[in-house]
C-alpha cells in the first residue's frame, strides 16, 4: 500500500474513534423520550414498519438496531443508544474522508469534519436512538462515490452511487431529495454520451438491491390491502405529514426559529466560511457538475427543511448542515493556499468554542425568553437544558419518570400518555419488567399495553367504575378531547388523575 494511502486510512479510522469516543461518552444511558423512545421499543419487538405510515418506517436502520441489540454490552436501551453514536462517528469520518480526497490538506479536512461532529442538532441526534446519522452516513459515501467518478470517469463509482443512494432510501425518505440531483446528473451524463443505457441500466438494478427493505414494505403493504395509491402515498408522506411535506406557506414565527436553529449549529464566525467555500467550489472542483450538485444538495435541503412545518424539523436541516460543513472546509482551504495561517489558527479555536456556547445556551434563551420545547411541563424533564445541551450523559429522566408513574398507581389502572411520554412508560413495563403482573394498562396513540381496554367516550364510565384512569397531561394535542370537555383532573405525582366534574 502507497505511503499517502496508509496514512489516510490511518486518519480516517482515527477521526472515526475520537468522534465515537465523543458521542458514546455523551449518549443517554438508558430510554428516552419521544422517538428515540420509540425507536428502542420498536426494536425491542423486531418492528422494521412501525404504525405511523411507511415513511417513518426506516427499515434500514431497524435492521441494524435490531442486530444491535444482541450485542451483550450494558442494558438494550444503551445498546441502541450506542449503535447510533457509532454511525453517527461513522459519517463524520465519511465527511473527512471526502475532503481530504478532493482537497488533499489535513486542517481543511478536519476542521469541515470537526464542524459537522461537534454542530447541535447533529451531535444531540448522535446521542439518542435515531436514523439521521445513517442519513448523512450514506449521503456521504454517495458523495465520496461522485467525487470519485468526477475524478477518473470510472463507471464502478456511479454503480456505488445508486447502491448507497438505495440503501438511504431504505433509511430515509430525505434521500429522495438527493436522488433527484442524482437523476438530473445521470440523464445529462447520457445525452453527453459519457455513460451508456447498459450502465444506467445496471446502476438501476443496484439502486433496487439497496432499497430492497423499503421495497418489501411497501409491496407488502400493497399485497395486504391492495391500495396502491394509498401505499404510495404512506411510502412518501407517513399517516398525516403530506399537508406537511408539501406545504409553501411560511409565517414569521417559523422563519425566525429557523434561524435561530441555523445559528445555534453555527455560533461562531467561521460561518463566513461558508461563503469563501461556495464561492470557490467550482474553482477546486474536479468538474464543474460535481460542485453543481453540492450546490443544488445545499439549497434543496435547505428549502426543504426551511418550509417544512412538523414541530422537530430541526432535525431536518441536519442534511443541510452536512453540506455547509463540507463548504465550510472547502473555504478553510482557499484561506490556506492564500497562505493565511494565522487565520487557520483562529478557525481551528472558534471551531471548539461551540462546546461553552451550547453550555450556556439555556441561560441565554431564558434571558431573551424564548420558549424551548412545548412549553408543558413533563417531570425530569427540563426542556431548555434537554434541548439546549446536545449531550445526554447519565441523562435518565425519562426511566425515572416512568418507574415513578408505574409505581405510584395503584391496580386496576389505565394511563393515557401521549407520543412523547408513551415510549419510556411501555418500555419500563415491557422491556424492564416493571410491575408486569399489576392490572396497569397504558394506552397511547403509538402502542399500548397488551390487552389494553378501549378509551373512548363509550367506555370512560365502565373503566372508572372498575378502577382509575390517569393521563400525563391534561392538555389539548395531549390528551383525548371528550376528556378535557366532560371531566375534571388531580394532580397524582407525575400522573394526572380523571375524576368526574362535581355536580353544579
Amino acid at each position: 500500500m502507497p505511503k499517502n494511502d496508509s496514512y489516510l486510512k490511518t486518519s480516517y479510522i482515527f477521526i472515526f474513534l475520537v468522534t465515537a469516543l465523543l458521542y458514546t461518552a455523551t449518549c443517554a444511558p438508558t430510554v428516552v423520550w419521544q422517538d428515540s423512545g420509540l425507536i428502542q421499543y420498536r426494536t425491542w419487538q423486531n418492528d422494521i414498519e412501525g404504525r405511523l405510515g411507511l415513511a417513518l418506517s426506516h427499515p434500514l436502520y431497524y435492521l441494524l438496531a435490531i442486530a444491535a441489540k444482541h450485542v451483550p454490552i450494558g442494558e438494550f436501551a444503551y445498546r441502541i443508544n450506542v449503535l447510533t453514536a457509532l454511525i453517527a462517528a461513522l459519517a463524520v469520518a465519511n465527511l473527512y474522508l471526502l475532503l481530504r480526497l478532493w482537497l488533499g490538506r489535513i486542517f481543511p479536512a478536519l476542521l469541515g469534519a470537526a464542524t459537522l461532529a461537534l454542530s447541535h442538532t447533529f451531535w444531540s441526534h448522535a446521542t439518542i436512538p435515531e436514523t439521521y446519522g445513517l442519513a448523512i452516513a450514506l449521503l456521504l459515501f454517495e458523495l465520496i462515490a461522485l467525487l470519485q467518478y468526477a475524478k477518473t470517469s470510472r463507471t464502478g463509482y456511479l454503480y456505488l452511487l445508486a447502491l448507497f443512494n438505495g440503501l438511504a432510501i431504505a433509511n430515509h425518505m430525505l434521500a429522495s431529495i438527493a436522488f433527484v440531483c442524482y437523476f438530473v446528473l445521470v440523464v445529462v451524463l447520457l445525452k453527453n454520451r459519457q455513460i451508456k443505457w447498459r450502465n444506467l441500466l445496471f446502476m438501476a438494478i443496484l439502486w433496487i438491491a439497496g432499497a430492497l427493505p423499503y421495497e418489501y414494505l411497501i409491496i407488502k403493504n400493497i399485497a395486504q390491502n391492495g391500495d396502491f395509491l394509498g401505499t404510495l402515498a404512506s411510502a412518501a408522506f407517513g399517516q398525516r405529514w403530506q399537508a406537511n411535506v408539501l406545504n409553501t406557506t411560511l409565517n414569521m414565527q417559523i422563519i425566525k426559529e429557523n434561524f435561530m436553529y441555523i445559528l445555534l449549529n453555527f455560533p461562531t464566525p467561521n460561518l463566513l466560511l461558508l461563503i469563501v467555500g461556495a464561492l470557490s467550489v467550482r474553482e477546486i472542483s474536479p468538474k464543474r457538475w460535481f460542485a453543481n450538485v453540492l450546490i443544488a444538495l445545499m439549497i434543496m435541503y435547505f428549502v426543504f427543511a426551511f418550509r417544512y412545518t412538523v414541530p422537530d424539523r430541526y432535525a431536518f436541516f441536519i442534511p443541510f448542515y452536512c453540506i455547509v460543513s463540507i463548504l465550510i472546509g472547502v473555504g478553510a482551504s482557499s484561506y490556506l493556499h492564500r497562505r493565511n495561517e494565522i487565520i487557520v489558527y483562529f478557525f481551528a479555536a472558534f471551531c471548539l468554542v461551540v462546546v461553552p456556547v451550547y453550555y450556556i445556551s439555556p441561560k441565554i434563551a431564558q434571558g431573551l425568553e424564548i420558549k424551548i420545547g412545548s412549553g408543558r411541563k413533563i417531570f425530569y424533564r427540563n426542556d431548555d437544558t434537554y434541548f439546549l445541551w446536545p449531550w445526554k450523559t447519565r441523562y435518565k429522566g425519562a426511566e425515572q419518570f416512568a418507574l415513578d408513574a408505574l409505581f405510584i398507581v395503584e391496580p386496576p389502572a389505565v394511563i393515557y400518555a401521549d407520543a412523547t411520554t408513551a415510549p419510556p412508560l411501555l418500555y419500563a413495563q415491557k422491556i424492564m419488567k416493571k410491575r408486569p403482573d399489576a392490572d396497569i394498562k397504558i394506552i397511547s396513540s403509538i402502542g399500548t399495553t397488551e390487552n389494553a381496554p378501549v378509551l373512548n367516550e363509550l367506555t370512560i364510565e365502565k373503566l372508572l367504575s372498575e378502577g382509575n384512569v390517569f393521563v400525563v397531561t391534561p392538555a389539548k394535542n395531549y390528551c383525548p378531547d371528550f376528556l378535557l370537555m366532560r371531566y375534571d383532573f388531580e394532580p397524582f405525582g407525575v400522573l394526572w388523575k380523571v375524576v368526574k366534574k362535581p355536580d353544579l
